[in-house]
């Protein structure tokens, strides 16, 4: 292979490598028996959050900042894509007691 060759190869490998986006993450975030667990979760912006509500009666988590707001059915799940990075805390709005934390990272 010549050196001119040998380089433009390189640079497409580099390039290749930096244009194809980081695969995204889908996250479950279970609603039983009054909880939200875990009550603390990392992830990114583009991840999915499958929130899944496994009490016979409805939940919702919905974020203090007004980023989502996702109700819950009776044993049934949602899901919802971060777009944005922060801590976001949220709760059930039928359950106020039931609160968690959602750290997303860009």
């Amino acid at each position: 292979m010549t050196p001119g060759r040998l380089a433009a190869s390189v640079l497409a490998a580099a390039l290749l490598s930096i244009s194809v986006p980081a695969h995204a993450a889908t996250i479950e975030i279970t609603m039983e028996n009054l909880v939200i667990s875990p009550a603390e979760m990392s992830a990114k912006v583009g991840d999915t959050i499958t929130w899944v509500n496994k009490d016979a009666f409805a939940h919702t988590a919905t974020a203090k900042n007004g980023d989502f707001d996702v109700t819950l059915p009776p044993n049934k799940s949602a899901t919802s894509v971060l777009k944005k990075a922060g801590t976001v805390e949220y709760y059930c709005r039928y359950h106020p007691n039931m609160k968690a934390t959602l750290k997303v990272e860009p």
